[in-house]
């Protein structure tokens, strides 16, 4: 029963999302291919890995699987079951005093099941007038545990103004995810110069970075 609650609640979320924000999904640098990849995005907003995965391929969907913050997705019943049943997510413990468990190996273990993720190298969601916060040096250090898989910027555009922070009624707007081409870590890369040039390829897929 909890199987069939969980494809429910999965289609039931992926029917708002659709409705809402009239997501559509924009394929300029790679192609959806069942290729395993980490997918690595801004974030605005906790609806922003929905999105992503409402425009995957059905085939691709169920096989990638978001990382988000176990603070936030376990703090309810009903956010346990979207976070954990719903979208089998790799739910991280951000407080470094509290964790037991590291979340590279999480992730890298959710790789080596087969999974792709989805993932946010700003750490947490983007309220500033900034662009992007910095990278945090996780992605770093997963693309060094895992140099074979593909690692794939995705911009979110316009979620942040769907549903702007404190508001609980969402407000229609179309939405954009748009894949960049795919990056991976070269040889003997620093951390500084690899998160800066992960940074400049998702910049570079902003509506903002194209304008005239």
């Amino acid at each position: 029963m909890r199987d069939i609650g969980a494809g429910l609640g999965g289609a039931l979320i992926l029917f708002f999302a659709r409705f809402i924000t009239a997501v559509r999904g924009r394929w300029d640098g790679v192609a959806p291919t069942d290729e395993q990849r980490i997918y690595f995005a801004n974030h605005a907003s906790h609806g922003d890995f929905v999105l992503i995965w409402t425009v995957l391929p059905r085939r691709m969907r169920f096989s990638t699987r978001p990382v988000a913050g176990s603070d936030y997705w376990l703090k309810s019943g009903l956010r346990r079951f979207i976070g954990r049943d719903v979208f089998n997510a790799v739910l991280i413990d951000r407080d470094p005093a509290t964790r037991t468990a590291d979340p590279i190996v999480q992730m890298s273990d959710a790789l080596d099941a087969g999974s792709s993720l989805i993932v946010f190298p700003e750490g947490t969601r983007n309220t500033t007038d900034a662009p992007l916060l910095p990278f945090k040096s996780g992605l770093f250090h997963l693309a060094q545990a895992r140099p074979n898989v593909a690692l794939v910027p995705v911009w979110i555009d316009n979620l942040n103004r769907v549903m702007p922070k404190g508001e609980f009624v969402p407000v229609p707007l179309v939405c954009t995810v748009t894949f960049g081409a795919a990056l991976t870590l070269a040889e003997a890369e620093t951390k500084q110069n690899f998160l800066a040039r992960a940074e400049k390829a998702l910049l570079a897929l902003s509506p903002k970075a194209s304008a005239p």
